[in-house]
């Protein structure tokens, strides 16, 4: 693997110790519930029976042993980058003249999101695909988040991120590459874009800011649909970012001892995010779902992922990117993204996809779609 004379490159792989799984175990028995709500839906958060439910099956049904090996064969590392100890998984593809492509997640997400994507990507050949679309694939844990270290310091937001993964990557042998992402870690290829278009050949992005709504004409069809979804988020579904973004500490403290609590706070997030006609098991296992919350807590995250939204939620991308951009629009995303919006921050766009099915959770729910656009996206940058 080509490295960097200034990257310090370990082997990582997942190991949790027998301890803490039985610790999870009895915290999860221990759990004090609250009542029930007194709604037949999700419109006062996850339902009291289904979050019993799902975490019953977390203690006694839910193979971690086994979750954990399908996770480690994907190769993982660490490396110290301006100051943060990053894990990230690196997938070289066996074709050498691949492009390095760059993925990064966001909240509640994590690497787990890719698990589905990573082969196919970096060995097309292997999956059906053509060997002239492979890429090298890096996809790295976001401070503060995974197994990556936590900052101990203020100001690690969008910019200060987006800085590390190109030293990232330089390190890593990278002089050119792509970059995909969605929620943070759209805001995150969009600010790589901006502060780094030397390197970065063009980004891919499936969430997309809302920016550039005009005020001086009637809105359209398309925009007012934008426009009730972006009031729908504000109004009921944006309660997690105004605590996170504000005291993202006292939040910790709850979700950190209760496992309980962890869980509904991201299964919630599932069942709203997802294309999954109400239940968040139509577009997601609930295997896939508990990988993904046991990143959260393994690490105690709560607290830690948290303070990306209180370093940047109030201005979470940059205000022009000129590098090539291809635009995934998913039907289910948060706020769906608006073509004419998005020109006025992203001057090159170059693909823009109506998808047919998905939601927020683009390469989770939809790994085929994903790929097969990310892989049309950069063929032309090549």
């Amino acid at each position: 693997m080509p490295a960097g004379p200034e990257l310090d490159v370990r082997p990582f792989r997942i190991d949790v110790p027998d301890a803490a799984l039985a610790d999870l175990r009895s915290r999860l028995a221990a759990t004090r519930w609250p009542e029930a709500e007194p709604v037949d839906d999700w419109s006062q958060g996850v339902p009291l029976a289904y979050v019993q439910e799902v975490c019953r099956y977390w203690a006694d049904e839910y193979d971690w042993p086994a979750r954990q090996a399908r996770l480690n064969r994907h190769d993982q590392f660490t490396a110290p980058v301006d100051g943060i100890d990053v894990h990230f998984v690196h997938a070289r593809s066996p074709e050498s003249d691949a492009l390095p492509l760059l993925i990064t997640h966001g909240w509640p997400g994590s690497v787990v999101e890719f698990d589905k994507v990573i082969e196919p990507l970096s060995d097309p050949a292997a999956h059906g695909g053509d060997p002239a679309d492979a890429f090298h694939v890096v996809c790295p844990s976001l401070p503060g988040y995974g197994f990556s270290s936590k900052p101990t310091e203020t100001g690690w937001g969008v910019e200060r991120i987006a800085d590390a993964w190109a030293h990232l990557m330089a390190g890593l042998g990278y002089d050119r590459f792509g970059a995909q992402g969605g929620d943070w870690g759209s805001a995150v290829t969009a600010a790589l874009g901006a502060r780094h278009p030397d390197v970065c050949a063009g980004i891919h992005l499936n969430m997309v800011v809302p920016s550039g709504i005009p005020s001086d004409r009637e809105p359209d069809a398309e925009e007012l649909a934008a426009l009730a979804a972006l009031g729908h988020y504000q109004d009921w579904d944006s309660g997690y970012s105004k605590q996170q973004s504000t005291r993202p500490q006292t939040l910790g403290y709850g979700l950190t001892d209760s496992p309980a609590g962890q869980a509904a706070w991201i299964l919630e997030k599932f069942q709203a995010w997802t294309d999954c006609d109400g239940h968040p098991e139509n577009a997601l296992s609930r295997d896939e779902m508990l990988d993904n919350i046991m990143l959260y807590w393994l690490n105690a995250g709560a607290a830690s992922s948290a303070r990306l939204y209180w370093e940047s939620f109030r201005k979470m991308g940059p205000d022009k990117v000129t590098v090539p951009t291809g635009v995934a629009k998913f039907p289910k995303e948060i706020i769906p993204p608006v073509r004419s919006w998005a020109e006025s921050t992203y001057t090159d766009i170059r693909r823009w996809t109506e998808m047919p099915v998905g939601g927020h959770f683009a390469a989770f729910e939809q790994p085929e779609l994903f790929v097969d656009d990310v892989r049309a996206f950069f063929a032309p940058l090549r």
